[in-house]
């Protein structure tokens, strides 16, 4: 059975910063591209962020780019999100998926920014 279960986040302040992980089992996680996606309070899934199997390449959202790092450890079928400077706007619940629109999310994480 495949599980994504993403974690880490919080309620924090604009500005601040947090790291969501997301811990994967049921599938070959190496050979698979993984997504972050979102869902702001009474909006659709938003794509976030990419990152390729080895980890080598990575795709952002224009909203988050130069704000959020994704990064996986393949060893341990963990992926990352750094996300910096966070703003009210980022406020959502956070996924990570095997697929760009979120059809294969599994459990989120609420990140609520603040002040």
């Amino acid at each position: 059975e495949v599980e994504l279960n993403a974690s880490g986040g919080g309620l924090v302040q604009p500005g601040e910063s947090l790291r969501l992980s997301c811990a994967a089992s049921g599938f070959t996680f190496s050979e698979n591209w993984m997504y972050w996606v979102r869902q702001a309070p009474g909006k659709g899934l938003e794509y976030i962020s990419s990152i390729s199997s080895g980890g080598g390449i990575t795709g952002y959202a224009e909203s988050v780019k130069g704000r959020f790092t994704s990064s996986r450890d393949n060893a341990k079928n963990m992926m990352y999100l750094q996300m910096n400077t966070l703003k009210a706007e980022d406020t959502a619940v956070y996924y990570c998926a095997r697929d760009k629109l979120g059809a294969t999310r599994g459990q989120g994480t609420q990140v609520t920014v603040s002040p």
